[in-house]
């Protein structure tokens, strides 16, 4: 195998979308190549945070208003201005900066069989298909969680958080046979990453592209290129937020243009910025897992309920395949289950207790408030000891979360609390 480590900006905009910290608070401070449309952010008065070294905008503060934080142990500064985010999602449509996406190009006439045995999905799909996957270890746990793009027969692009590139790129290195015809070469550098999502991304998308980008041209799950301006891009239709959208992936040479342009055209359907601290309150009320906090190399596939994703019975199968197929027969044991509060003015992050029938059973792993739901959602996994975690079991219980050493009553579900059938990103 050979491994090709171009050099990595030094700080740009992060695609994670956990709340991260704050970066240097004064604008004029932020210096970061590695980012092309920075300064264009920071002129929309985008407050930045930091995470593994690359600058993302948290939340955008209205004219007038110092993008600054405040801190408090209740509703922060930002909290209103986010909220708006989240709703022009929902409802609109939104733009997204995830340049820090890792992006690694797997080519070679053995990348397919190499990749069909590290990932649990079958990636050996007709080229222009995307297919959302994870990485497992021995013991069926989670390595990385990543989508991949077959862009022809021999070439796929793997996308990962901008927090675990690095991690990704050496678990290719170790886990793929050197004897095995295959480059694997960091390409994060090369393409910023641009993201319209919400109702209203197909008009705006439409009114920039010669391409069809309906729903029976550019179904779900689809990447090809689009010419958009000057340049041409990789759209990719897919979502972490639960609507329907695309990632746009930009040359870098071409991104302060094409965002431009989306600005531009965006004003017609009421395009609005939106930071990380909305993705996050968007993927919470859609269940979206998040590596590092939902899901890690401790939580099996099968815990992290994304068992929909595992291709059993592929050819060759993959890592890991053994022990989820014991556990599996075992029953699952530790499961991760959404909890919504009752009621609407407790906050959740992360860490809360989970009490089911005055027993503690397991613990709050990533959570935001909801507000399209309008109440705290958080995720988490439940344990049982003596039999499996079903979800009659799970429907039969009476739960709390504990917040500030106070229990709040909540629901409890293995179901998205936000359009649970996946009907919206399909649409």
């Amino acid at each position: 195998t050979r491994l090709y480590l171009p050099q990595r900006p030094s700080s740009a905009c992060d695609c994670c979308s956990q709340v991260s910290v704050p970066a240097r608070q004064f604008r004029h401070q932020h210096t970061v190549p590695g980012c092309p449309i920075h300064d264009r952010l920071g002129a929309r008065n985008a407050c930045f945070g930091e995470v593994a070294g690359w600058e993302r905008p948290n939340w955008y503060a209205p004219a007038g208003v110092e993008p600054r934080y405040e801190y408090s142990y209740g509703r922060q500064n930002w909290f209103p201005y986010s909220a708006e985010e989240h709703r022009a999602v929902r409802e609109g449509v939104g733009l997204f900066d995830q340049t820090s996406f890792g992006k690694i190009l797997v080519q070679g006439s053995d990348a397919d069989r190499a990749l069909g045995r590290i990932c649990a999905s079958a990636v050996a799909v007709e080229p222009g298909r995307v297919v959302y996957t994870q990485w497992l270890n021995e013991r069926g746990a989670i390595e990385s969680d990543v989508t991949v793009t077959r862009l022809d027969a021999d070439r796929y692009m793997v996308i990962t958080t901008g927090t675990s590139t690095i991690r990704d790129l050496d678990w290719l290195h170790r886990t793929i046979s050197p004897e095995a015809r295959v480059a694997v070469t960091d390409m994060t550098s090369a393409e910023a990453v641009l993201s319209v999502m919400g109702p209203r991304s197909r008009e705006l998308l439409a009114s920039l592209t010669d391409a069809d980008v309906s729903n029976a041209a550019f179904p779900f799950g689809t990447a090809r290129q689009i010419d958009l301006g000057m340049a041409f891009v990789r759209a990719t239709r897919v979502t972490y937020v639960g609507e329907l959208g695309w990632e746009l992936y930009v040359p870098t040479e071409f991104a302060t243009h094409v965002y431009d342009e989306i600005v531009a055209a965006g004003e017609a359907f009421g395009l609005r910025h939106a930071g990380y601290h909305a993705l996050n309150s968007l993927r919470i009320e859609k269940a979206s897992r998040h590596w590092g906090h939902d899901i890690s190399e401790e939580d099996t596939i099968l815990e992290a309920g994304l068992g929909f994703t595992v291709a059993w019975d592929k050819p060759g199968g993959f890592i890991g395949r053994e022990a989820l197929l014991r556990q599996r027969e075992a029953g699952i044991r530790r499961r991760l289950a959404v909890f919504t509060l009752d009621d609407p003015e407790p906050l959740m992050y992360h860490n809360e207790p989970i009490w089911r029938d005055g027993v503690l059973v397991g613990r709050i792993t990533s959570a935001m408030f909801g507000h399209t739901i309008g109440r705290s959602i958080g995720l988490g996994y439940v344990r049982r000891d003596d039999d499996p975690v079903s979800a009659e079991w799970l429907a039969g219980g009476r739960y709390e979360v504990e917040v500030a050493a106070e229990r709040f009553p909540a629901g409890a579900s293995f179901r998205a609390p936000y359009d649970p059938s996946n009907e919206r990103i399909r649409s």
